[in-house]
């Protein structure tokens, strides 16, 4: 799965209104609705067809689903019945706890919720069988339309239902992130954190529950406080625990809602309390303060009404939060705004995203460990300029995301272990070399490299240029990446994805010298044996000329010169348009061939005949060539062999066509060549990404 650059310049956050239309029809939502109305049909979406492929993409339905409308399994359906609650999500058959436990923490905020589900809608007056949800993917939010098909089994929702049978929220608001996805089993497993900050826009922030601060309580507080959404889970130590209940009704291995944190007066003592939700609907906690616990015979049903403490089995309970620390393991939080939740003041955070790509062979390079390419991944200047208020330091976060590995599921891709290391900038605005991460440890870096689709974690760092450098842990993986960068001081951003500049010495003039060189004199006696009196040679004759000249070269290795190689040779040094060599030609094209097999021998570190395709950048900067990511990415496709080799051939044939492509654009005029470079940018823009 090949991926190309997109286009990485820094972005400004998109307006909280704006929502792009997804349908491949290219109509909104609203006009879908009309046209399904006027027609008097109900809409049937061609995008997430009511069939297995919607379903599954590696097995078939255990059981034969029927897809039913709302209307075709309840008498009254209604889309939200007495208002979006905690307790209208209840998990089906399908792995996706994550995306339940961050759906309840979604109710807890109505404007948030009313964002993701837009309220004006409803199996009423004006019904047509058509949704929309709205959700953020890598800095843009997406309006998604279905179709209020559902998959069930002798009338029931398979996946999920709300506590209520006639309501239809929840069930169709999973349909709209499953087509997001591209399928509902592209939803089994995942981190509850990726949920909500699809659902907000947000930044992750995730603690180990055993090492959190001591203020931890307060922390968890004020993020509900903030509205922002709380998950929490405790770990597997193998795969076989996964989804094993303790002896206290907990369940290893799944994702929970925090959503509710309070005191309580027990005894003459406050005790600290937290709300935990299991989005099963069932199957609690049972240990002190759980629903039926006695602690609760000591605290006053006005107390109790207060906390909405209830002896429901609905999957939600409370428990001491002294015993939530020893029993949970992890905490992931989601903040609307990158406001430190140990900090009392709130702050305006400036926001910048890059997107960019890791292509195999070229900016895939790995991890610091593996040093010989970890240089060639992309690099990201921060100009960090002011300090904060009264403080010496600058405050950022870096978050780090993969794009669209759950959405390729179906073609093999997993989430990649990702993370960055950030550097002192030694000044420049080039891609920094191999030697400098050579003699340069990182003044910062992610806490670890993980296989979750974000990577966050909050930095103070003196003012200053600071090099980012984002990798997967091994080199040669591909995905795209969106980073963002939300600093509390405005912070400049840019790639150091270097300008095209071509640098070559100017082409001597092909004119006979007044003496002839032992070499050029053996040249010329085998020119007169392949060419005749003419002294001029085809594309075929010169492939004979320099395969017999080459193979006696002890210093470089190689197959055979190619004959479309040959022919690209000609078009470069055909200075008459007869298609064809002359002697005084191919003695200039000689000097240039003899400096070009001195560039590829050095960057020919095992004298094998080829070169990484992870060198070529350097090689061709010392041809005279600096291209940009994205040239780069696209020779390295066409020339790269399945083991990211290039060969002597690819080499020479790359600078043939590159010098004959910089020659057409150096004889074009400034307007034209800034017409061009507008143009390529807008491509590039939209240009699909390859899978």
């Amino acid at each position: 799965m090949p991926y190309l650059l997109h286009d990485s310049k820094p972005r400004p956050p998109p307006l909280p209104q704006e929502a792009r239309g997804t349908h491949s029809s290219g109509k909104a939502y609203q006009e879908l609705k009309q046209e399904c109305l006027r027609s008097g049909c109900l809409f049937e979406d061609p995008d997430f067809p009511a069939n297995n492929a919607s379903l599954f993409f590696s097995e078939k339905p255990p059981i034969p689903f029927l897809w039913k409308r709302p209307g075709d399994i309840v008498k009254d359906p209604k889309f939200i019945l007495g208002g979006a609650t905690r307790t209208d999500i209840c998990q089906g058959d399908l792995g996706d706890c994550w995306l339940l436990a961050a759906i309840a923490s979604l109710t807890l905020n109505e404007k948030t919720l009313a964002r993701v589900v837009p309220l004006d809608q409803n199996f009423g007056p004006g019904y047509a069988g058509i949704f929309h949800f709205q959700f953020w993917q890598h800095n843009e939010w997406l309006d998604v339309v279905i179709d209020d098909r559902l998959p069930t089994f002798k009338d029931r929702l398979v996946f999920v239902h709300s506590a209520e049978r006639n309501e239809f929220w929840s069930a169709l608001l999973e349909k709209a992130y499953a087509k997001l996805n591209g399928s509902y089993e592209a939803l089994k497993g995942g981190s509850t954190i990726e949920a909500m900050e699809d659902f907000t826009g947000g930044v992750g922030e995730m603690y180990e529950v055993k090492k959190a601060p001591e203020n931890f309580y307060e922390i968890l507080e004020k993020a509900l406080e903030r509205s922002s959404m709380v998950g929490c889970s405790i770990d597997t130590s193998s795969a076989a625990e996964s989804e094993a209940r303790t002896p206290f009704g907990l369940i290893k291995g799944h994702a929970y809602s925090v959503t509710g944190i309070d005191e309580v007066s027990y005894q003459g003592q406050k005790v600290q309390l937290i709300r935990i939700r299991n989005p099963w609907g069932q199957v609690e906690w049972n240990g002190p303060w759980s629903d039926n616990s006695l602690e609760w015979h000591s605290v006053s049903p006005s107390e109790q009404k207060r906390l909405a403490q209830t002896a429901l089995d609905d999957g939600e309970f409370w428990m001491k939060f002294e015993d939530f620390k020893v029993h949970f393991d992890k905490v992931e939080i989601c903040n609307l705004t990158p406001d430190a939740l140990e900090d009392s003041t709130a702050h305006k955070w400036e926001v910048t995203i890059h997107q960019g790509s890791w292509v195999r062979g070229s900016t895939a390079g790995g991890c610091r460990n593996f040093l010989d390419t970890f240089w060639t991944n992309p690099q990201i200047k921060l100009h960090l300029t002011e300090k904060d208020d009264g403080q010496d330091d600058c405050t950022f976060i870096a978050a780090l995301m993969q794009k669209d590995r759950r959405k390729l599921r179906k073609l093999g891709a997993e989430m990649l272990s990702i993370g960055y290391s950030i550097y002192e900038s030694p000044g420049g605005d080039e891609h920094l070399s191999k030697d400098f991460f050579r003699y340069h440890a990182s003044k910062a870096r992610s806490k670890t490299y993980i296989n979750l689709r974000e990577v966050s974690d909050r930095f103070k760092l003196p003012p200053g240029d600071y090099i980012l450098v984002p990798t997967t842990f091994e080199p040669h993986q591909e995905a795209d990446f969106c980073l963002r960068i939300f600093s509390e001081k405005k912070a400049i951003t840019e790639d150091l994805d270097e300008n095209v500049a071509i640098d070559l010495p100017e082409p001597p003039n092909p004119n006979p010298s007044p003496q002839e060189t032992e070499e050029e004199k053996q040249f010329r006696a085998l020119f007169e044996q392949i060419s005749g009196k003419d002294m001029e040679v085809d594309a075929e004759e010169l492939e004979y000329v320099l395969n017999t000249v080459l193979k006696n070269t002890k210093d470089i290795k190689f197959k055979k010169l190619s004959l479309i190689s040959c022919r690209n040779i000609i078009s470069l040094m055909d200075t008459s348009g007869n298609g064809k060599l002359e002697f005084s030609e191919f003695k200039v094209f000689w000097e240039k061939l003899k400096k070009w097999i001195n560039i590829f021998l050095r960057f020919d570190f095992d004298k094998s005949g080829s070169m990484s395709s992870y060198e070529l950048r350097s090689a061709l900067k010392a041809a005279g060539y600096q291209l940009n990511n994205y040239l780069l990415q696209l020779i390295v496709l066409r020339y790269s062999d399945e083991q990211f080799q290039i060969d002597f051939d690819d080499f020479l044939n790359c600078l043939v066509r590159l010098e004959n492509a910089s020659r057409v654009f150096q004889a074009l005029s400034v307007k034209d060549k800034d017409f061009i470079n507008l143009n390529i940018g807008e491509v590039r823009a939209q240009l699909p990404k390859h899978q």
